[in-house]
């Protein structure tokens, strides 16, 4: 017997159904993001708990660790039993851990807490993936894209936007935040149990017998797999866009912070600075991808966006000591997250389609080699960005990740794809 919540849908929903299906499975993503984010009140905890950068980026590198290892496991057990009948104790567990990360006192304890959380909402975060897919329209490659990234950076906007407007009422302390966040996730939790639902077995088997020759006729092997790594350009957009994320999550892990102890702001400004460039990014993505479908091409935007990334970047790092206005800031920071979302989307539409054009069938092995790679990048730069942090600030560790960025555009020259708007085909006379 199935759990209460738990609905399966026997035919595929179409129109005003879909959509709705969709938006749970978005807000379904939002909230596994959100109810996990520590970005937001990272330096009262810091100051709270007397906590050095170094330790809390061994203390992110293990939590990481653990979610990686769980998320192998959530997709196992969603296979088996269904991704609803996982996902929702996921989320709910996850949120009511906020009110445990409310009690922490010591750092110790803030491990034991992360490490049980990330454990926790790993084995969701996959799932809400696969329900996006179910759901998503029959966008172009781009647009798609971009609407997934809705969840994770959704998430990161309202945890910055609800800092913002409320620890000063809470006189900045970070335990309000954990909370909030507790009681927000819960509600949202609550949406998300009354609406979501899945495709059943049946409606799946489907979809696969509608595929299945195609299956019989050409099995993935391993062989097929490796042929992925004989290609220069793939290896090129793995390496380059991993060097680009370095920058990318340096701001999602330390944005708050950089901007509290580079340019002395209040976190609760800061969290409003952040706040306003990631509704830019959400924004971008979306027209940005839209444009890149329209014309079918990719290359000029990634390579515009990634240009003015670095003018951008190199800007905000010459300001770093400065007397400047916390207008002037919020202004070169809302441009780069704005020119990084320019960037990103046309590029991952551009890797899709050169691994598919290499062997359409294991695109999906792309992306995971690429996810890997990132997730290694991740763990690498929570242990390492303290340290040189600790020698030369934040200058030394944003000038590493103005590198990143050069790398990734000198990489494009490797990627396929032409410069130009693919030529559309005359119109036929009515």
């Amino acid at each position: 017997m199935k759990p209460f919540y738990v609905r399966e849908l026997h035919v595929y929903p179409v129109g005003r159904n879909r959509i709705r299906l969709l938006a749970i499975a978005v807000l379904a993503s939002l909230v596994a993001n959100f109810e996990t984010t520590i970005a937001t009140i990272l330096p009262l905890l810091r100051q709270d708990l007397g906590m050095t950068l170094e330790v809390y980026g061994l203390i992110a590198a293990a939590s990481v660790l653990v979610g990686g290892l769980s998320a192998g496991f959530g997709g196992i057990l969603s296979d088996r039993w269904g991704r609803v009948t996982i996902l929702v104790p996921t989320l709910t567990v996850t949120a009511a851990c906020n009110f445990l990360l409310a009690t922490v006192e010591t750092t110790t304890g803030l491990f034991v807490v992360r490490c049980l959380m990330l454990f926790i909402e790993g084995a969701g975060i996959t799932i809400t993936a696969s329900l996006v897919r179910d759901f998503s329209p029959r966008l172009g490659r781009a647009q798609a894209f971009g609407f997934w990234t809705w969840g994770p950076v959704g998430a990161a906007f309202l945890a910055s936007l609800i800092a913002s407007v409320t620890l000063p009422m809470f006189g900045n302390a970070w335990q309000s935040q954990a909370i909030i966040m507790g009681v927000v996730s819960l509600v949202l939790c609550a949406v998300i149990i009354w609406q979501i639902a899945e495709p059943s077995a049946a409606l799946r088997a489907q979809v696969m017998r509608a595929e299945s020759a195609v299956r019989v006729e050409e099995k993935i092997d391993p062989g097929r797999v490796r042929e992925l790594f004989r290609h220069p350009h793939l290896w090129a957009h793995v390496l380059g866009n991993t060097a680009w994320q370095v920058l990318y999550w340096t701001f999602a892990i330390f944005g708050p912070t950089i901007l509290n102890e580079a340019f002395g702001m209040e976190t609760a400004a800061a969290n409003g600075v952040v706040a306003i460039g990631i509704l830019l990014n959400a924004l971008a993505v979306i027209v940005v991808g839209r444009f890149s479908d329209r014309l079918q091409t990719r290359k000029p935007f990634t390579a515009v966006g990634t240009v003015l990334t670095i003018a951008a970047l190199g800007y905000y790092v010459s300001l770093i000591g400065s007397a400047v206005s916390t207008t002037q800031i919020t202004v070169v920071y809302a441009l780069m997250f704005l020119f990084m979302g320019v960037a990103y989307v046309p590029w991952m539409a551009n890797f899709s389609e050169d691994a598919e054009d290499v062997e359409s069938r294991l695109q999906g092995a792309a992306l995971g080699i690429w996810g890997m790679v990132v997730r290694v990048m991740i763990v690498v730069l929570l242990i390492v960005s303290p340290q040189v942090v600790a020698g030369g600030g934040w200058r030394a560790w944003l000038l590493v990740g103005l590198a990143g960025q050069v790398i990734f555009l000198v990489s494009m020259v490797a990627f396929k794809g032409g410069w130009r708007p693919a030529r559309r085909d005359a119109k036929t006379a009515a």
